[in-house]
């Protein structure tokens, strides 16, 4: 079996040698019609025989981008078993058979259908098979075979970014590194210069360079200062064919920082600054603000101020502002126009943070002259101290002169002074000051235990500006004078027992002294002058501000004493000695052989009170009977008041007043209001009742008020007349305070009274059966002779 192959080796190494010179698709199509397809025979000394296939071809080649009008021929299949009798069918399968690849089935020539591009996809792998037509079998085994895309500079370089953002520090040296870019080609780099990619620098120069191979951008100039100029921009190329050309390029931007160093010393933009002061002003006032000037930017700029040695640097202070970097000049010390009136301050400004690289460029600091006059204020007087300490006997007499305070006017002017008491702080007018020369001085007696201290305030004013004042405390302690004598420091009661012996302790005293001297108290114990040798008992000093009580005889008789009464002298050692006496009670008691009291004789004490025992009990007896004596008398009283009124259809009463209960005789006061009577103008205002609710309320008449004190029957005899007279007056006669009748009353009417007009008599007799409560009424109407 005889086969063929495309000579693509031969053509491979011609588009090598031919590339720059001819097109490489005029080279492939002028040689491949004609030397695409080669006859192998058994002649030939040393061909390859196959033995499985009658047919084989190596990997074709094809070009990208093919512009021409015709389809672009790719190769030729054929088999010896093709007699070229039609009889063959050949069949194209793989990567883009039927859409890219065509072949012609009759001849077995493979033609590009479309333009291909390499960096889409550069090799395809196809299968090729010859079919009988006839029969429909394969002829030939399946066959696969590689077509390979040729590559063209069709691609330019591109950068990886646009813009590119970069810093570097100022002052940099030459070749410093900045940034490196990075493009890439998408052509082959395998074959020819198409991806070979050259950098160059198109602007940005002479300040910046390019490494033509790497894309290093570096420094191209010494010193760069970023006060002259911060911002770059810098235009990179990348060509590729090795940069000549007709090589395609791309471009980007790259964008350089010059950042900050300290290369720059701070500068006070003028060499002296004046500011004035207020002799007044409080400490930490600030006066003025100064700043030096420094280009630099951050913490490159950061300084500090400070007050070199000299005038005025006790006196001022000077801080830092590190928001705006400004230097506040601060009082430091209280200033006086009078001591001195103008202070000359130089201030340095320096950096904080200075870079050791720029240190020759000089010294990174500036000084500055600041002037500052002190103005003059009127000032309130100065005292010669901050505070007086005055030390006085408690015993001083009233006016004595204690102590001095002492004040000046701190102006020029020297203005007089005039002292007073704040009396806030002296209540009590205990002291006085005189105006003109402070002296201090007592107006009451001083008592060390009443108040060891005295705190006052002392004022001192300008006599021409009231205005001007100042105030200083004034501590008076007032010193002890031993003037308290010593007293015992407790009540004590003290006993004895019957059955004492000689020699024993009954009782350990002890005194207490309202003094304090400085040494301490010392009290001393001894017996009164009157009796210096008691007979019953001893006394004895314990050296210890105590003092014993001893017995001095065996035994003691309640019966013949029962209490002993003993003086005891105590006096203290200061200066002058102060004494007083204690009489110390004794009771004599029953012990039992312990010593432990057991009972005292009552009776003495009881006598001591005046009173017995038989008189107290008598006492006690008297007041339970006054008191049964009250209770029953209230018992009796209130069962009284609870008895029922005789009552009866035929009772018939003339009174003031009518009331549901009764009466409680002329001595009740209560009952009503003897004064209306006497007073017609009281009558008149008609009070009403307050225990009955009145059905009617008549409007009474005024007469002409009776304004002579006369006898209450006469009134009553009055105003019965006048009633009778009166046709407008009530149906009833009654000379009642109240203008209606009660409610319900069990008298029932009184309107059946006789008046002094009726023509009948009426028995009365039977008001003095009623008791000595209706006396006065059954006097009044039961007599013959009644008036």
């Amino acid at each position: 079996m005889r086969t063929y192959y495309c000579l693509s080796l031969f053509i491979w190494t011609c588009m090598f040698h031919t590339v720059d010179a001819i097109p490489l698709q005029e080279k492939a199509n002028s040689d491949l019609p004609s030397k695409m397809v080669v006859d192998l025979t058994k002649e030939d000394g040393k061909m390859l025989h196959r033995t499985k296939r009658g047919w084989m071809w190596n990997q074709f080649f094809l070009l990208e981008e093919y512009t021409g009008t015709d389809t672009q021929y790719v190769g030729k299949l054929h088999t010896d078993q093709d007699k070229g009798d039609g009889n063959l069918k050949y069949i194209l399968t793989g990567d883009g058979a039927g859409s890219l690849f065509v072949i012609d089935e009759n001849t077995g020539d493979i033609h590009a259908a479309k333009k291909l591009d390499r960096e889409e996809k550069s090799l395809y792998i196809l299968r090729a098979k010859a079919i009988d037509r006839k029969t429909g079998r394969q002829v030939e085994p399946e066959s696969e075979f590689i077509i390979k895309i040729h590559d063209i500079n069709d691609n330019e370089p591109k950068f990886t970014k646009d813009l590119y953002t970069a810093s570097v520090p100022e002052m940099s040296g030459v070749g410093t590194s900045v940034i490196q870019v990075t493009a890439t080609d998408a052509d082959d780099a395998n074959y020819g210069n198409s991806a070979k990619v050259v950098y160059s620098i198109l602007q940005g120069q002479p300040y910046f360079s390019v490494d033509p191979e790497s894309g290093i951008i570096k420094t191209a100039l010494p010193d760069m200062s970023r006060e002259n100029r911060e911002q770059y921009q810098v235009v990179i190329q990348a060509k590729d064919m090795g940069g000549q050309m007709g090589g395609l390029s791309g471009t980007t931007t790259v964008n350089i920082t010059l950042t900050d160093v300290n290369n720059n010393p701070p500068r006070f933009p003028q060499s002296t600054y004046q500011f004035n002061s207020p002799e007044s002003v409080p400490l930490g006032t600030h006066l003025g603000r100064i700043k030096a000037n420094d280009p630099d930017v951050g913490e490159n700029a950061e300084m500090e101020y400070s007050i070199a040695e000299g005038d005025g640097a006790d006196m001022f202070d000077v801080i830092t502002d590190k928001d705006t970097q400004e230097g506040i000049i601060t009082v430091k010390q209280n200033l006086d126009f009078e001591n001195q009136m103008l202070y000359t301050l130089r201030v340095d400004a320096s950096n904080t943070h200075p870079d050791p690289r720029f240190l020759h460029l000089g010294p990174f600091k500036d000084t500055a002259v600041v002037k500052i006059s002190v103005q003059d204020i009127d000032e309130p007087p100065v005292f010669s101290k901050l505070f007086y300490l005055i030390e006085v006997d408690e015993d001083v007499k009233e006016g004595s002169i204690i102590g001095q305070v002492t004040a000046y006017d701190p102006d020029a002017m020297n203005n007089l002074i005039k002292y007073s008491i704040d009396r806030h702080t002296d209540m009590d007018r205990i002291f006085s000051i005189h105006s003109e020369n402070g002296s201090i001085f007592t107006l009451k007696p001083l008592d060390r235990e009443s108040s060891s201290w005295h705190n006052i305030s002392i004022t001192a004013t300008e006599i021409n500006n009231s205005k001007q004042s100042s105030h200083i405390p004034v501590f008076i302690r007032i010193l002890d004078i031993n003037d308290h004598a010593p007293e015992f420091a407790m009540y004590y009661e003290t006993f004895v027992c019957e059955n004492a012996k000689p020699g024993q302790l009954i009782q350990t005293i002890s005194v207490m002294d309202k003094d304090d001297p400085p040494r301490g108290h010392k009290f001393f114990f001894e017996p009164v002058p009157e009796f210096p040798l008691n007979p019953n008992f001893t006394i004895v000093d314990n050296k210890d501000n105590t003092a014993g009580i001893v017995t001095r005889k065996d035994g003691y008789s309640r019966n013949k004493m029962s209490t002993y009464l003993l003086p005891i002298l105590i006096f203290d050692n200061d200066y002058p000695i102060q004494s007083s006496t204690g009489t110390l009670t004794i009771r004599v008691c029953a012990c039992d052989n312990q010593g432990n009291m057991q009972s005292c004789n009552a009776e003495a004490l009881v006598l001591a009170a005046g009173l017995s025992t038989g008189a107290l009990i008598a006492i006690l007896l008297c007041v339970i009977i006054l008191l049964v004596l009250v209770v029953l008398f209230a018992a009796l009283k209130r069962q009284r008041k609870k008895e029922p009124l005789i009552i009866s259809k035929d009772d018939v009463r003339d009174n003031i007043v009518t009331y549901n209960d009764e009466g409680g005789g002329e001595e009740d006061t209560q009952a009503f209001d003897i004064g209306t009577l006497r007073n017609p103008e009281a009558r008149e205002d008609s009070k009403l009742r307050r225990d009955v609710m009145p059905e009617t309320i008549f409007q009474i008449r005024r007469t002409v008020p009776l304004w002579e004190n006369i006898d209450v029957q006469d009134f009553i005899h009055r105003r019965l007349k006048e009633n009778d007279s009166d046709p407008s007056a009530p149906p009833y006669d009654s000379l009642a305070t109240y203008a209606y009748e009660g409610n319900d009353s069990i008298a029932n009417s009184l309107s059946s009274l006789e008046s002094l007009t009726a023509d009948c008599n009426q028995d009365y007799d039977y008001l003095s059966d009623w008791g000595p409560r209706f006396k006065k009424l059954a006097d009044m109407y039961g007599g013959d002779d009644s008036d």
